[in-house]
């Protein structure tokens, strides 16, 4: 064997099984000259010597021998203990590995890297240490000039540039990017830095990098510290450091102006020029998706103002734009939530109402129309009265597309004012009074039918069903509440449906049975059997009681227009339900601020987010503000906060992440049969969209 182990006469006594492991190690490690590899006893003394210690470490055997390895630490370290901590770890652990600055015998500093391990006797007994060093100054000059040109590029890229860990924390940030944001480089916060119309809380991809499956590039808003909104492209790229930990690199390319740009461009396609309502592409781009997914509940009223030539002729034309502007902030400001205006051509109106059970039924919406067209209005130092004709049209009856429906509702329209001025027609689907007889007859006879519409967790389990009218007409085929509501109102009979939906859903409902955990419970809407109806408390708590359901199962649904005005007496009647276990529900909750303020007075368990916030909240800003706000307005009040008509899978994202309690919609079940509800529970797979 070549070379030596270069093990003097040792100054201090040795066990059997330290000279046998010198022996070993010096026959080993003789010829590793890129590595000092020697013993140290368990104080910490040298005990062996190669020659790679030698050429990296500077001392000779006979110099170093029986010395202890702290004399190889800067004095920074050894004033704090730290060999003597690095020899307690390896005996706590086995193992020890460490890199940092080591000195040489002429006082020079190295770049270390070090693992020392401890040695044990057979009966467990601390033996001592074997310490390998490897020296890494070169590497470590290579690293740190790389290191530099990283950070002249970093801090010289014109775009924005960030590095975080995985915890969303930015370690790191460029010139570029605190121009950007308008933040001192120490002053970043990953957090801060997301707009609160931005529904992702924050910049590193939850997908792991190197899923095939992960989107490095995203569109961001982001917020500069005035709180003014940045657009931008953000590519995050994984990496990993020196010592093993990931990070994120994203790049920022400041799209704002873009944006800008494209939603002016957008806006100006879709909007009536001098009123800011839609145009008829807008009322498409609106009517067309609400028509596909949810048109159950959608109404189209088409207004006409009467007279209106001979009113330009009279005063003029520049009288008449004015009015029409005064007229279209009117509608912007005092329609429903659930309700668009736009203006098709000259004095035409179009009314797109989203959610017509939130309004009180068509009727009730037309009525509200056309008070407000036909209201006195202050122009010119004068009041003027004018007159409208409004045509209403619904599906299916009056057709499925946005132009079928346009046309019936522009039909309807004249027909109402060949009756004379200030005149509606609604839709009667086919029938008139005779559907009225027909509904009475369908209430007396049992002609009805119940269908109910999941309301799911967070978990995908069914919490609640949501109970929706349905009524088998033998002529006009399966018509909604968005037909019979109205038909009910014209009749009077609101009331009376309302109690016969509250008594079959009750009695259906205590039907159910899941086989794994309770029933789910039932909520029911309420439009004409009202919190401020002489009887409300008795005719709620018979149903109950005639159906032996469960009151914890129990919710109704009061539109906030009725909920706010309520005085305290009703409230009170609602407080006794709330004793029996019976919830109410706030309907359409966020359609106005008052129901805002008045929450805290209300006796209402859970909130239901306006279908027409949800559908809105992937394009429009404002919508996913207001959707936020009511999650956490509700959270903060103990509600249970529900969104509807959740129709794809990006809204479900968003909701989840917003913190949303519960959801329904067409993404994980339409309305169906009791029958078929009941088959759900015992196989929610069969409707949960994964």
């Amino acid at each position: 064997m070549r070379g030596t182990s270069n093990i003097p006469d040792e100054p201090f006594p040795r066990t059997g099984a330290q000279v046998e492991t010198e022996r070993l190690l010096g026959a080993l490690a003789a010829d590793m000259r890129e590595y000092a590899i020697f013993a140290l006893d368990t104080e910490g003394r040298v005990a062996s010597w190669n020659s790679g210690a030698q050429l990296i470490k500077q001392y000779t055997s006979r110099e170093i021998i029986g010395r202890h390895f702290s004399i190889f630490y800067p004095a920074e370290l050894v004033e704090s203990g730290y060999p003597e901590w690095e020899l307690r770890q390896a005996t706590a652990n086995g193992f020890f590995i460490d890199r940092g600055w080591r000195l040489r015998k002429d006082g020079s500093a190295f770049w270390a890297h070090v693992v020392i391990t401890a040695q044990r006797a057979d009966d467990g007994r601390l033996d001592g240490f074997i310490k390998v060093t490897r020296d890494e100054s070169e590497a470590y000059a290579q690293r740190e000039r790389s290191d530099r040109r990283f950070t002249d590029l970093f801090q010289l890229a014109p775009a924005g540039i960030a590095l975080l860990d995985r915890h969303d924390r930015i370690l790191d940030a460029n010139a570029a990017l605190c121009d950007l944001l308008g933040y001192r480089p120490h002053g970043l916060r990953a957090p801060e830095l997301m707009h609160a119309d931005d529904p992702r809380t924050g910049l590193v991809p939850h997908a792991a990098p190197d899923d095939p499956g992960s989107e490095p590039v995203s569109h961001r808003r982001l917020s500069r510290s005035t709180g003014e909104p940045v657009f931008c492209e953000v590519r995050c790229a994984a990496s990993v450091d020196y010592d093993g930990r990931r990070f994120w690199l994203a790049v920022f390319q400041d799209l704002t102006e873009q944006q800008r740009r494209t939603e002016t461009l957008h806006f100006q396609a879709t909007h009536d020029h001098p009123t800011g309502l839609l145009n008829r592409r807008g009322v498409h781009e609106l009517l067309v998706p609400l028509l596909s997914t949810a048109s159950d509940d959608v109404g189209v009223l088409f207004c006409d103002l009467d007279n209106f030539k001979r009113f330009n002729d009279s005063l003029g034309h520049d009288a008449g734009d004015e009015l029409i502007n005064l007229l279209a902030e009117r509608l912007l400001t005092d329609l429903p939530s659930s309700c668009t205006p736009a203006r098709l051509y000259g004095d035409e109106f179009l009314i797109i109402c989203s959610d017509l059970t939130a309004c009180g039924g068509l009727d009730t919406l037309i009525t509200l129309v056309s008070d407000l067209l036909c209201a006195e209005i202050p122009l010119r130092n004068r009041l003027i009265g004018i007159t409208a004709s409004i045509g209403a049209a619904t599906p299916p009856a009056a057709g499925t597309t946005a132009d079928e429906l346009i046309r019936t509702a522009d039909a309807a329209m004249f027909a109402a004012k060949e009756q004379g001025h200030g005149r509606t027609a609604p839709p009667a689907p086919a029938g008139g009074l005779a559907l009225e007889e027909d509904l009475r007859d369908a209430l007396l006879h049992d002609g009805l039918r119940m269908h109910y519409q999941p309301i799911l967790d967070r978990d995908g389990t069914i919490l609640l069903a949501e109970a929706l009218v349905r009524w088998p007409h033998p002529t006009q085929g399966l018509l909604a509440p968005g037909v019979i509501l109205p038909v009910a109102s014209q009749a009077k009979l609101l009331a009376e449906l309302d109690r016969w939906v509250l008594r079959t859903a009750l009695r259906e409902a205590s039907r159910w049975y899941r086989p794994h955990g309770p029933a789910p419970g039932v909520t029911v809407n309420l439009a004409g059997l009202r919190p401020d109806s002489a009887h409300f408390h008795s005719e709620v708590s018979s149903a109950i009681d005639d159906s032996g359901i469960d009151p914890g199962r129990v919710v109704l649904e009061v539109v906030e227009t009725v909920l706010v005005d309520l005085p305290a007496q009703p409230r009170k009647m609602m407080r006794r339900l709330n004793d029996r276990g019976v919830r109410f529900a706030m309907d359409d909750f966020g359609t106005g601020y008052s129901s805002l303020a008045r929450l805290k007075d209300l006796p209402t368990q859970l909130v239901k987010l306006d279908r027409r916030f949800v559908v809105g909240m992937e394009s429009d800003p404002t919508d996913l503000g207001i959707v936020r706000a009511v999650i956490e307005l509700a959270r903060g009040m103990g509600r249970t906060c529900i969104a509807e008509g959740v129709e794809t899978r990006v809204q479900r994202d968003l909701l989840n992440e917003l913190g949303v309690d519960a959801q329904q919609g067409f993404l994980y079940s339409r309305p169906v049969p009791d029958a078929q509800f009941r088959e759900l529970l015992a196989s929610p797979e069969s409707m949960t969209a994964d």
